[in-house]
């Protein structure tokens, strides 16, 4: 019988972090995708048509910035994309950028590949417990969601300790670690990528997808916990 609740449990466990799995991929693609005028409203708070010295409109920048996550989404061919800058039309991307977002195209695609691997598995999961203890599944995805979610909090906590220490250093070791060249290493004076993205603007993006991330996890949990003391008293 503990070997039987060791492995719903177990189950259970790895059913809740394939679930915060997929809501962090969906995190992501949220705030790059899916909150209205996101990137317009970082492109003026960091003054890149200005600061970044790009003689274009921001209409044609935002068109050239649907275009580009069109791309990465897998949904355009190619990332030649024509516009005009400084009243002449040209290509927006040069090809060392074009070659670094193809690589970026690579991870953000084998990501949503990665949900759906985890949907697969977080809903086979549910119907193992389901059909070993029917009655008590519900509570028992809610415990091993709390037991989860501790260690997604832990290890939240201690990553965004360390990288608040230093983004540019830790920003860094995550292209060294996710590329396998130097690619993603820009000249502001060259590639105007670099330019209408600086690193403040990964800074914000980082923070609002682990605020989308972090926030209805709460509440699911705060709902978990809830339920578990419910079920615990009514036994």
């Amino acid at each position: 019988m503990n070997s039987n609740k060791s492995m719903d449990t177990a189950a259970g466990i790895f059913c809740a972090l394939a679930l915060m799995l997929i809501w962090l991929i969906t995190s992501v693609e949220i705030v790059t995708y899916g909150i209205p005028g996101y990137y317009e409203k970082e492109y003026t708070k960091y003054h890149v048509l200005d600061d970044g010295g790009i003689d274009m409109t921001m209409e044609d920048l935002l068109q050239v910035t649907d275009e580009m996550m069109a791309y990465l989404r897998g949904n355009r061919e190619d990332l030649h994309v024509m516009t005009v800058i400084g009243g002449e039309s040209r290509e927006f991307f040069n090809e060392r950028e074009i070659a670094h977002m193809e690589d970026v195209r690579a991870l953000f695609l084998e990501g949503l590949l990665m949900r759906r691997i985890m949907a697969v598995l977080a809903v086979t999961l549910i119907l193992f417990i389901a059909l070993r203890r029917k009655k008590d599944t519900v509570y028992i995805l809610a415990r091993s969601f709390q037991a989860g979610s501790a260690v997604i909090a832990a290890l939240v906590l201690v990553l965004g300790l360390v990288i608040s220490t230093d983004f540019t250093k830790y920003f860094t070791i995550f292209h060294q670690i996710f590329f396998d060249n130097d690619l993603w290493i820009l000249d502001p004076s060259t590639d105007l990528l670099i330019n209408i993205v600086p690193e403040p603007f990964f800074v914000d993006t980082a923070l609002s997808i682990g605020l989308m991330f972090a926030v209805p996890l709460a509440a699911v949990l705060a709902v978990s916990t809830v339920y578990c003391r419910r079920i615990k008293v009514s036994r």
